[in-house]
């Protein structure tokens, strides 16, 4: 007959064959810190959009975002009690958000004219004469319709 042994593991803690608990050892305490720092994090971005930083306002609001995405990834998705490979996996996503902004911006920074080149052409509503001889420029009826004429 064969003899069943049993091995202790080293990563049970109690040894009882369940595995340990990933999560927040005090949930209620960790979700109201990270409450807490979003919503910080949510005055920064208002505050920061009511300053003028030209060019640099939308780094320092992508900035914050990413902040806050951590947050979320790290704290309700478990990535902090999780394998840090899972850890690095989901954070190695911003890097490649940051990498493609990064060519979006290069690409936007080296032309000469921004303004699309497909875009129609404006073009001026032709004067209508009047009666004392001038000719008054049209205004569009409602609903952007021309005006009739009789």
């Amino acid at each position: 007959m064969s003899e069943h042994t049993t091995h202790a593991h080293a990563d049970d803690a109690d040894h009882s064959g369940v595995p340990e608990h990933h999560g927040p050892k005090n949930p209620a305490r960790t979700f109201t810190i990270t409450l807490l720092c979003l919503l910080a994090l949510t005055f920064v971005t208002v505050g920061a959009a009511k300053i003028n930083f030209g060019a640099g306002n939308t780094v320092i609001a992508l900035g914050i975002a990413t902040v806050k995405a951590s947050l979320v990834a790290l704290i309700f998705m478990h990535l902090r009690w999780d394998k840090p490979v899972n850890g690095i996996l989901a954070m190695s996503g911003f890097l490649f958000l940051g990498i493609m902004l990064l060519f979006c911006l290069l690409d936007f920074d080296t032309r000469k004219d921004p303004e699309p080149q497909n875009l129609p052409v404006k073009i001026a509503a032709p004067a209508i004469p009047t009666q004392g001889g001038t000719a008054a420029p049209a205004t569009p009826a409602p609903g952007g319709a021309a005006p009739e004429h009789h």
